[in-house]
């Protein structure tokens, strides 16, 4: 493995501005359907602009990120063709593809546009359409709901369904870095499943407290429904069935339409547009071809290595972790790789309710992936907004009980993309 060496920024860059839509269902919903993804990162932007009080005509570029334009808008230049939406047109712009990872790219695009003096005034954000697809026949706006077979469409011919249950294999190995976890340390399948059922829980727990999230009804009451008092019964149940070794249904992250945007400047001008800018400080990458064994494990190593080389923060001065956990197991391990929880303990921490979004040590306090709904590209992009929201201390009803003043953002995705973004409340 190449170890990387990351720089110092030749500008401090900050974030002054955070928009967001709902993640949801466009499908489910007779009063969303017809929404496009132009609609969904153009009211994010939108939002980001007003956040920042700023004009569409104050911003100098943006970056556009989703995971697989062409696949789920019928799109190859999404850029250009919605810049006119939030008033962008004929400005520079560039469209971006990391699958999973793009909302964590779109920030360090743009930081790194502003750090280089290229630009004052960027924005950035991701947007997902992943609930369906464009039937074909219609314009992109007109969709059918998305099915297994139109991800894997040779699924049936590989794994006989009718007895048995995908083992999480391929390319990224849902259950890899868990099995290793749990062997190195010594637990039981029970506490494994334990573990993970309480991970989903606490994110419930955040979702229902949280507008924005897709999933929101409380375990609680979905419990009493299938007869059950402790949620926890309900989550261990055959009624949530497995659907690789370790992970359950509720441990799956669903897919989600929406968008996310943010908008970043240098810090020295950010104290004009919002009183409180959040600072990058800087944003790692490492990436691994999809075939490598441990690859998610061995490049959020990598990565932090590198964002703690650039930034002298320590593991110890992060009050806040969010983690791309559309693999649940991941919130838990990567968690303990960056050193945010200790390493061989941390599933006690989850445990003991220390890692939920009022605990002592939260890690994904919009609710993660399970809850909060999965929109590819823009997921990214609403962790961002997630911490900023949390930073400034608006968060409303799943707000922290400690304002956080340097938060990390790990992201992964597309079985080999890596960053780790650090943020910190600029001082006065």
């Amino acid at each position: 493995m190449v170890h990387g060496k990351l720089g110092k920024l030749s500008r401090s860059v900050s974030i002054i501005g955070v928009g967001a839509t709902p993640f949801m269902n466009i499908n489910e919903d007779p009063d969303l359907l017809g929404l496009t993804e132009g609609d969904c990162f153009g009211y994010a932007a939108l939002k980001a602009m007003e956040d920042a009080g700023l004009e569409p005509r104050d911003v100098e570029y943006f970056y556009h990120g989703s995971a697989n334009p062409k696949m789920f808008n019928d799109a190859v230049t999404p850029a250009m063709q919605v810049a006119e939406w939030f008033g962008m047109r004929g400005r520079g712009s560039v469209h971006h593809s990391e699958a999973c990872a793009t909302g964590y790219v779109a920030l360090e695009q743009a930081v790194m546009a502003v750090a280089s003096g290229a630009h004052d005034i960027v924005l950035s954000g991701g947007v997902e359409m992943a609930t369906g697809l464009p039937d074909g026949k219609k314009p992109a706006c007109f969709r059918r709901p998305m099915t297994a077979e139109d991800i894997w469409p040779d699924l049936d011919a590989i794994i006989d369904r009718a007895y048995t249950r995908y083992l999480g294999g391929g390319a990224i190995g849902q259950d890899d870095w868990i099995d290793v976890y749990r062997k190195e340390y010594g637990l039981t399948a029970e506490q494994v499943d334990d573990v993970l059922n309480m991970m989903s829980y606490q994110g419930r727990r955040a979702a229902a407290l949280n507008p924005l999230a897709l999933e929101r009804e409380p375990f609680e009451d979905i419990a009493k429904r299938f007869g059950f008092d402790d949620p926890m019964d309900y989550l261990r149940s055959p009624f949530n069935p497995h659907t690789t070794q370790y992970l359950r249904v509720t441990g799956n992250a669903p897919s989600a339409d929406g968008a996310a945007c943010f908008i970043v400047c240098p810090t020295e001008m950010a104290k004009q547009f919002n009183k409180t800018p959040i600072e990058v400080l800087g944003v790692s990458a490492s990436c691994l071809e999809s075939a490598r064994p441990h690859l998610e494990r061995d490049a959020t190593a990598e990565a932090a290595k590198q964002i703690y080389e650039l930034t002298g923060i320590k593991p110890e001065d992060i009050d806040l972790l969010l983690v791309n956990d559309f693999i649940l197991s991941s919130q838990l391990l990567a968690a303990e790789e960056v050193g945010y929880l200790p390493r061989g303990e941390g599933w006690k921490y989850v445990m003991e309710g220390r890692t939920a979004f009022d605990g002592d040590r939260p890690i994904n306090t919009n609710g993660g992936r399970t809850s909060y709904g999965h929109a590819f590209g823009a997921s990214g992009a609403a962790d961002v907004y997630e911490a900023v929201i949390q930073m400034r201390g608006e968060a409303g009803a799943h707000q922290v009980k400690k304002l956080p003043k340097t938060a990390m953002l790990r992201g992964f995705g597309g079985g080999q993309n890596v960053r780790i973004a650090v943020l910190r409340t600029v001082d006065e």
